[in-house]
């Protein structure tokens, strides 16, 4: 009962949300804004591309990190599954395309999926806590503005929980003795005990692949992957020719972050054009402009990511057939390789006899 009641409740929001950005949508100049797209700069479009490719290739060394230590040492391997991932995320619902990279990963290396799962749920850690930090060096060294600046404070709270919270995360997994999970779930009681527990089994299923260096490493890569996603924003600003401030850039990347929580649209087009225009006015960005950069964006963002990693699916999933070959090859290798064996050491045996 509950669920059908949230499901009318999802569906009412969504329409309401879809007929104001209709509305909205009605009061662009949308050959204005296409104008500007025609008139973008190749090379600076080009340019914005990949420096969006950077971020997702940094996201994929920071799944590296922890894929490493569990058994699947290659780099290329996380690269290729991460953009594979990616791109499937764009046509896929409810994110199919982190748990097709944990399929893929596990095809691959044979490692079990539950191992693969726990190195992507840490790799994904991050991104948050990368995102709560560029909203605090936002709203410290910009001038943003009022609607973000009044995060100013959650968000600082809200780094300080996560840094006491990643701290306790550290030391529970350097401590985490493998009946720990079960001990937390039996002793949990209201919604506190449930969160411990919670925490205190993930901190022992992954209490191989949590160390200090490790986070720091993860974080810093956060932080250049969120660096990327300002850049790309800029980029793509100047290829449109339109003059956006870094200040802007990173008000309009938060901004939308903070709106997509609320996936309103598929690929929340409509509402990334509207979070956008809405968060670029207060820089003299006018709206016609501001469409026609954030369309730029979304295009960039979207289409180049998901043709390539819609490409590289189905090399993943013909892996598993690969890999079976390359194990039943070394098997038949081995079999023949004890048969020699057999075979020379029975000569053996016969020279020796007829020797005695």
């Amino acid at each position: 009962m509950k669920a059908s009641v949230g499901r009318y409740i999802r569906w009412i929001l969504t329409g309401a949300i879809v007929v104001f950005l209709v509305i909205f949508a009605r009061t662009i100049d949308w050959a204005q804004a296409w104008s500007s797209i025609k008139s973008a700069s190749p090379r600076l479009l080009a340019i914005a591309v990949g420096v969006n490719f950077l971020s997702l290739i940094i996201k994929g060394v920071r799944w590296w990190l922890f894929l490493r230590p569990a058994g699947s040492p290659s780099l290329a391997l996380s690269l290729r599954a991460t953009i594979a991932g990616a791109g499937l995320n764009n046509v896929l619902v409810a994110q199919g395309g982190d748990a097709a990279r944990v399929v893929f990963v596990s095809r691959a290396t044979g490692i079990p999926s539950s191992t693969i799962l726990a190195t992507l749920a840490l790799e994904r850690l991050f991104d948050p806590v990368g995102f709560v930090i560029l909203m605090v060096y936002g709203v410290v060294a910009y001038t943003l503005p009022p609607a973000l600046e009044r995060w100013r404070i959650p968000a600082e709270i809200a780094l300080g929980i996560i840094a006491v919270l990643l701290a306790w995360f550290l030391y529970s997994a350097h401590h985490a003795k493998p009946g720990d999970a079960a001990k937390g779930t039996a002793e949990s009681s209201g919604l506190w005990g449930r969160f411990k527990a919670f925490m205190m089994g993930f901190a022992a299923s992954t209490r191989s692949l949590a160390t200090g260096p490790r986070f720091v490493a993860a974080l810093l890569l956060s932080l250049a992957s969120w660096a990327c996603q300002v850049l790309t924003f800029k980029f793509a600003a100047d290829a449109a020719h339109v003059p956006m401030s870094m200040a802007a850039s990173v008000a309009t990347l938060i901004a939308i972050n903070l709106g997509l929580i609320i996936r309103a649209t598929p690929g929340n087009v409509g509402f990334f054009q509207f979070v956008f225009a809405l968060t670029a006015a207060p820089f003299g960005i006018g709206r016609n402009d501001a469409i026609a950069v954030s369309l730029l964006i979304q295009t960039l963002q979207i289409i180049p990511v998901t043709l390539i990693g819609v490409a590289l699916a189905p090399e993943f999933i013909l892996k598993r057939t690969r890999a079976r070959e390359q194990v039943d090859a070394l098997a038949g290798k081995s079999e023949q390789g004890m048969l020699r064996s057999v075979a020379q050491e029975r000569e053996e045996l016969a020279r020796t006899s007829r020797k005695s």
